[in-house]
């Protein structure tokens, strides 16, 4: 195994590859500047295909994935083949680079396997970063709840029971490690998924996107099941079909599962022309489709998932003074305040009547953006969030091994242009 004088992290991601998971890069790039020396396994996936790169002084070591799951055939294949994986190459990492901690992000709630394996074997501590609530997801997906429902809540406790520490994305995350998993709640740390204003900004915008109509409205991020991008599509049909508008223009992007089935619905609804699919977007290209929204859109429905979750769109509308609508989630609202337009009852219709009054009303959408460009500013701080899971850290390694790194020390906020 190297030997060298800094602490080394290993981070385990499933569902995406790095650099594309935000949160994930952005966690392993904070930690490799605070003197850590950091190792991530994910997938491989877009043009991140090598199988091992030092990639901004971070050690990338990716495994194939065979398929996006669907059903339950789809995910039991997926998620065998990610923690053989994982496990493979924990063992080359470990001879590679050398690891003192393990971090597991799930999905899925089985990677505590690889993590219980370094931990009672090796004395390796294992942190888990926390980004999904798989009980509520599957329930939310599948509307229904039974033994998978039960199974999964099993994964969860025995992932909270190995964990020396959890990071969770909110407050309501870190009750739910504290009351569910039965952790001590000093040793659950909220780090948010905030973006790190001094690298994402508002670029040169794309004005084909429009395709010479008055406003775009947007969507980025996933597309499953259980994110509401068909709601979307409902409130376009009634905007264009139903009202006949045709000065409104649709982006969506990202990929996901429902992609195909979302596409096959536009086009039956005449909406081929006026919502244009973009695939999945990272970088400048991602940063600049973002700085052409006029109204961002986040269709994801009120459920008993969607209200717990603290949505990258989110900080990401609001830091980049984006005005956007959405249905009035518990989590969604704290963030958001009165940056967003809200629908109710999950009603496509109330959702294309916030869409229009935003894309009629120059003086609102304003309004809307400056309020969530001075929430990013006072909320929405990535070097205190950098703090907690740097404190994550510490108590994780304390007496295992010497703690010889250094927190960054950040001036104040760079203006959000």
């Amino acid at each position: 195994m190297a030997q060298n004088d800094n602490p080394k992290i290993l981070i385990i991601v499933e569902n995406l590859t790095v650099p594309l998971d935000r949160r994930v890069w952005q966690e392993a790039q904070s930690l490799r500047e605070a003197g850590y020396t950091v190792s991530v396994i994910c997938p491989k996936g877009g043009k991140y295909t090598a199988a091992y790169e030092l990639l901004d002084g971070v050690h990338v070591f990716r495994h194939p994935l065979p398929l996006e799951a669907e059903g339950g055939a789809g995910y039991a294949i997926e998620y065998a083949s990610a923690i053989f994986w994982e496990f493979v190459l924990s063992v080359r990492a470990y001879f590679k680079v050398g690891f003192d901690v393990v971090q597991a992000c799930n999905p899925p709630d089985l990677i505590f396997t690889v993590g219980a394996f370094w931990k009672y074997l090796f004395g390796k501590p294992f942190v888990f970063d926390h980004h999904d609530i798989n009980p509520e997801l599957f329930e939310a997906k599948f509307g229904k709840r039974g033994f998978f429902h039960s199974l999964l809540g099993v994964f969860e406790k025995i992932t909270f029971m190995v964990a020396d520490v959890s990071i969770a994305t909110n407050e309501t995350f870190k009750d739910i490690a504290v009351r569910r998993g039965g952790m001590d709640p000093n040793r659950v740390f909220v780090v948010r998924s905030i973006p790190d204003v001094s690298r994402f900004r508002r670029m040169e915008p794309l004005p084909e996107l429009r395709k010479g109509r008055k406003a775009l409205v947007g969507y980025v991020g996933i597309m499953g099941a259980q994110d509401g991008v068909d709601l979307l599509v409902e409130a376009m049909e009634e905007l264009v079909v139903a009202k006949g508008r045709r000065d409104v223009q649709c982006a969506i992007v990202g990929s996901g599962t429902e992609l195909a089935r979302l596409q096959v619905m536009a086009e039956a609804k005449g909406l081929a022309d006026f919502i244009t699919f973009t695939g999945f977007l990272s970088g400048d290209e991602l940063m600049r489709t973002l700085s052409t929204f006029d109204v961002g859109v986040i269709p994801d429905p009120k459920n008993t998932y969607n209200d717990k979750i603290s949505m990258n769109k989110v900080f990401e509308y609001m830091s980049l003074g984006i005005p956007f609508v959405g249905f009035d989630l518990i989590e969604g609202r704290k963030m958001a305040g009165d940056a967003a337009l809200y629908a109710l009852n999950n009603d496509p219709l109330e959702l294309a009547d916030r869409l229009e009054r935003l894309v009629d009303n120059a003086k609102l959408r304003e309004a809307l953006a400056e309020e969530g460009r001075l929430r990013a500013k006072s909320l929405l701080r990535w070097d205190e969030e950098c703090g907690r899971l740097l404190q994550a850290f510490d108590v994780a390694l304390a007496g295992t091994t010497p703690v010889r790194v250094r927190v960054p020390q950040t001036d104040a906020l760079p203006e959000v242009s």
